[in-house]
């Protein structure tokens, strides 16, 4: 099998900033709560099980092809079901549904697992990858490339399907809370 790696090989690191130390993991996390970002929930589906996350760290990368990259921490019962049936789907959430983003990220100790689809209304677009009702936009995703980034998987992903709304309030996250922004 052909592995194309997208990585210019020749290059090099500053020889001097690689061999100074890193920020401590804290310093990062503190830094980067005053980075407000898009509320989404990770959803997948591999035929038999589902699982879904709330997640920030989703990022466009390109528009010709449609591409994004989603990142999910290896930990997690979505990351196994990512790999297992390569297409996933990123709900950006609006500023109603807090509530739920709340239970994709563990924050209702009551629900668990497959029990958090039970809010929502939840669909199929294309991939088979579950698809959140109401949100500003969702789109479904195959995956096209997995990176090994620490303790994450980089999902590379094109997109299959979008569905969006014109109206709302996007729901962000700033500073350990979600908070709404007006359109």
């Amino acid at each position: 099998m052909n592995k194309e790696i997208n990585q210019i090989l020749d290059w090099t690191p500053n020889a001097k900033l690689a061999a100074m130390p890193t920020v401590t993991s804290d310093d990062h996390r503190y830094g980067m709560r005053h980075f407000a970002v898009g509320v989404t929930i990770i959803s997948a589906s591999d035929g038999e099980n589902k699982a879904g996350l709330t997640a920030t760290a989703v990022c466009s990368v390109t528009a010709d092809p449609p591409r994004l990259v989603v990142f999910v921490n290896k930990d997690v019962a979505a990351s196994e079901i990512i790999l297992n049936s390569g297409a996933l789907c990123v709900n950006i959430l609006a500023s109603e549904q807090e509530e739920i983003a709340k239970v994709f990220a563990g924050m209702n100790k009551e629900v668990h697992g497959e029990a958090r689809f039970e809010y929502g209304q939840w669909r199929e677009l294309v991939t088979g990858a579950p698809s959140l009702d109401g949100t500003l936009a969702n789109f479904d995703c195959r995956v096209i490339k997995v990176f090994d980034e620490s303790t994450h998987h980089a999902f590379l992903c094109e997109v299959m399907a979008t569905c969006e709304r014109d109206d709302g309030e996007a729901l962000i996250y700033l500073n350990g809370a979600f908070r709404s922004v007006p359109q």
